[in-house]
């Protein structure tokens, strides 16, 4: 499967944005979904998961409750929705897809395709 990810940009704390992760060659209900992020200088980050069901999700700690991961019935675009942005929620996001089961589901090694980031700039 090969991942777009668009919808970074520019907000102020306190601000949402919606970032999307389109998806072609195959359905994302193949695949078990994530979210990471990588911050200047920090390494690269889990955010989110979400089942190939798309039944079950898992968050970060710091972001529960302020973001949420989906997909769209078609199964062919992945969301985050992230609502209450903090200027520590600054980094490049990249969607991720794992076709094999994996237990690494919160680390980098666990995907397999990637797609490009998008960057998200939360100003104080």
């Amino acid at each position: 499967v090969q991942l777009q990810a668009s919808g970074g940009g520019l907000v102020q704390a306190g601000g949402s944005l919606r970032l999307s992760c389109a998806a072609s060659g195959s359905s994302l209900g193949s695949y078990l979904m994530a979210w990471f992020r990588q911050a200047p200088g920090k390494e690269r980050e889990w955010v989110a998961t979400l089942s190939r069901s798309g039944a079950l999700t898992d968050y970060l700690d710091s972001v529960r409750g302020r973001f949420t991961i989906s997909r769209d019935n078609a199964e062919k675009t992945l969301y985050l929705q992230m609502n209450s942005l903090k200027p520590e929620d600054t980094a490049v996001y990249f969607c991720a897809a794992a076709q094999e089961y994996t237990l690494y589901y919160t680390e980098v090694r666990g995907y397999d395709n990637w797609g490009q980031g998008t960057l998200v700039t939360v100003s104080s």
